[in-house]
């Protein structure tokens, strides 16, 4: 009857080990790892590794836990110390599912230390697509859009609302894709991507993006030109009547193109843009031009 109750012990003592190792992380884990993350993807970029410090830092929290022996914590911390970098706001799912393969191999030991490496890798190149294309192509001019007109009357909420509405919808974003992307696990967020479905959202956030700096374009670019002719018999030739009759708004648009084309050929060089701006419409007023 000995062995039997040793057997006993031994399978009760494994079943309550089980159902430790299944519930090792909670909600406030998972929250605590995104806080760390949140406030740091963008402050201890590194020319070497990018983001991967603060991203190591910000899984601590959950590592520590889910590791109780240094040998394996070390491990897994430099495992995280790998070259990383993706956009911060969508990067929250990438940080959820690494932190759920983490419970995985801890509880499990069926996720190698290489295959979360490895899902980090493939993710951040498509997720910092997805968060360009998105958070600071759609969201960001939106909120400032909405809210130059108040910035231009000399109200103060031009320039507050913009400072509290930016971090808190960034907050609400990454906070539901780190939460989900623990919940999903890799399988569910791969097939997404997989599926095509991103793609669609994609665009439809850059048509979005588009006409929305389109409107400011047309809305806060002003440019006109005073050349005219005088013709015979006393007639004067005004262009800007001409142009306003033919192509209404044309000069902003072209202003706006020459910025589009240059900076995809030459890059996001904003010094040069500024200043070729400020010399041109210099050079323009003394010739009478604009």
């Amino acid at each position: 009857m000995f062995p039997e109750a040793a057997n006993a012990k031994v399978t009760a003592a494994s079943e309550e080990d089980v159902k430790e190792k299944s519930g090792l992380l909670n909600k406030q884990d998972v929250t605590k790892s995104f806080w760390l993350y949140y406030f740091g993807c963008e402050e201890s970029n590194s020319y070497e590794r990018l983001q991967s410090l603060v991203y190591c830092a910000s899984m601590i929290p959950c590592l520590k836990k889910l590791y109780p022996k240094k040998e394996d914590l070390s491990e897994a911390l430099k495992r995280h110390l790998a070259f990383f970098n993706t956009e911060g706001t969508l990067g929250g799912v990438i940080q959820g599912i690494s932190i759920a393969m983490e419970e995985e191999a801890a509880t499990e030991g069926t996720v190698p230390g290489s295959a979360i490496t490895s899902i980090k890798t493939g993710l951040m190149g498509p997720i910092a697509g997805m968060g360009d294309g998105i958070v600071w192509a759609v969201v960001m001019p939106i909120i400032y859009g909405v809210f130059i007109p108040y910035a231009s009357q000399g109200s103060a909420l031009g320039g507050i609302m913009p400072l509290i509405l930016w971090p808190g919808i960034t907050i609400i974003i990454q906070y539901f894709m780190t939460h989900r992307g623990y919940k999903l696990g890799r399988q569910s967020i791969t097939g997404i991507l997989q599926s095509g479905m991103m793609q669609s959202i994609i665009f439809a956030a850059n048509v979005l993006g588009l006409i929305m700096m389109g409107a400011l374009s047309s809305s806060y670019i002003t440019i006109a030109t005073p050349f005219q002719i005088t013709m015979g018999a006393g007639n004067t030739l005004v262009f800007q009547e001409i142009l306003d009759a033919v192509v209404p708004g044309i000069l902003p648009l072209v202003a706006v193109f020459g910025i589009y084309f240059y900076m995809q050929k030459k890059g996001p060089r904003y010094n040069v843009i500024l200043l070729s701006i400020i010399v041109i419409s210099v050079v323009c007023a003394l010739l009478g031009i604009l």
